[in-house]
């Protein structure tokens, strides 16, 4: 099996000082419990928005495609969307934002099995009700898409360390506990569970 994480920053794991973040302890977990042979891509990039992500996932997943090995997606973006620029706007539209996920996820998901992890807080109030916003129209879209969607941002808002490693970091990105609570989040996530537990192996 190969799983392409397609992103932002968040994705990529900046300001872990384990340098695993989310993704990295999701892939440790899955080849310290079975035998499954899986070949993992972290194609998070730092300040990519929904445009960037747009424009490049196509080409960076069909350069990893196998012929005998089935294709994954997990796309997680939208911090880098909602991000204020000079002047206190954000740096796409809410309606930029919502229609390249669309676009980005209707087409993806032609072709691929996919899943759609939602942003995570800030420690900007404003900014996280941006993300907030955001994060109901992406749940929307993955339903009308039946693609399935985890939403992280409530549950990371009521976490103490999570909020503590944004105001002791740069504001948007965690450290190793704040990345651990993600992993936990997705790792008990049935959706993601299921692609593990189902019947499909791969020589």
């Amino acid at each position: 099996m190969v799983i392409c994480f397609i992103g932002d920053s968040l994705v990529n794991g900046v300001h872990d000082p384990e340098a695993r973040g989310w993704v990295g302890r999701l892939v440790s977990d899955i080849h310290g419990g079975d035998e499954m042979l899986l070949a993992a891509y972290n194609l998070g990039i730092r300040r990519d928005t929904s445009a960037d992500i747009l424009a490049r996932w196509q080409d960076e997943v069909e350069s990893r495609l196998f012929d005998d090995e089935p294709m994954r997606l997990v796309f997680s973006f939208g911090a880098a969307d909602m991000r204020s620029v000079t002047g206190g706007e954000s740096r796409l539209t809410m309606e930029e934002a919502v229609s390249n996920a669309r676009a980005l996820l209707t087409a993806a998901n032609a072709k691929y099995p996919v899943l759609m992890i939602g942003p995570p807080p800030t420690a900007d109030p404003a900014f996280t009700r941006r993300l907030t916003t955001l994060d109901q129209h992406y749940a929307a879209i993955c339903d009308e898409l039946v693609i399935p969607y985890l939403s992280i941002i409530a549950d990371l808002q009521n976490s103490e360390i999570y909020l503590e490693e944004l105001v002791n970091g740069d504001g948007v990105h965690p450290g190793a506990a704040g990345y651990a609570h993600i992993f936990r989040l997705v790792n008990a996530w049935p959706a993601w569970r299921f692609w593990f537990d189902s019947p499909v192996q791969v020589a």
